[in-house]
């Protein structure tokens, strides 16, 4: 089974709806048969790297809503992420340009670190305050999972990788994808949005058995019995 799993680091419910997946995946009985493909997506490609104000005025400006309206949502939010166990800290947050971060992620990909990494960089975003755009953070990140950070700040320093996150973001566009997180089973089936892990248990069992049919016994069969050559069960 193939899931592909299109999010952004600064997306909250990418990173609540990857905690919920990843407990639903570790309750299917087949979850040693899955392979999980992470793929890039942007909610404010045009973000600047540098963004003036803190996360509530930013969210507020982007939202065209009151400050007071922003703190409200933000806030629920956060408590929606404390039932998975995440902390969230929009009071120390960098909203930013996270192109940079997505082309890193790529790179890891080819080592094998790329879930490791998004990991870490959700929880830098979201619970540390670091900016996800600076050179010096992301390269700091990536030595942290295990990758090499001199090789690390020349991906980031030049242009490498760039059309591959460009590609899985557009791939997401022919496939319809409106909205993070989404997650594509087998190329067949899709899963919107930050679901609680029942649902995705569910969905995942019922994936499974629709594409793994167990062959149907005829009632003799049910029953059993044997020939003078052999026995049916």
């Amino acid at each position: 089974m193939k899931i592909e799993i299109w999010s952004d680091f600064s997306c909250p419910f990418c990173y609540i709806g990857k905690k919920r997946f990843e407990s639903a995946l570790q309750k299917f009985e087949h979850s040693d048969e899955v392979d999980i493909v992470f793929k890039a997506y942007q909610l404010n490609p045009a973000a600047e790297k540098n963004m003036d104000g803190d996360a509530y005025n930013a969210f507020a400006k982007n939202h065209h809503m009151t400050l007071e309206e922003a703190k409200k949502r933000l806030d629920a939010t956060t408590q929606n992420a404390k039932s998975v166990g995440l902390d969230f800290r929009y009071d120390l947050m960098q909203m930013t340009n996270t192109f940079d971060a997505h082309r890193l992620a790529k790179w890891a990909n080819q080592f094998g670190l790329e879930q490791k990494l998004t990991d870490r960089l959700m929880k830098a975003y979201f619970t540390e305050g670091y900016n996800l755009s600076d050179v010096d953070t992301l390269v700091q990140l990536a030595v942290e999972v295990g990758l090499n950070g001199d090789e690390a700040r020349k991906i980031l320093v030049d242009t490498q990788y760039s059309n591959d996150v460009r590609h899985e973001i557009n791939e997401a566009k022919r496939i319809g994808v409106q909205g993070v997180p989404f997650f594509v089973v087998n190329r067949k089936y899709g899963i919107s949005g930050a679901q609680q892990e029942e649902y995705f248990l569910a969905a995942l069992e019922q994936i499974w058995e629709e594409d793994h049919p167990q062959e149907t016994l005829t009632a003799e069969e049910e029953a059993g019995f044997c020939t003078d050559e052999s026995c049916s069960v």
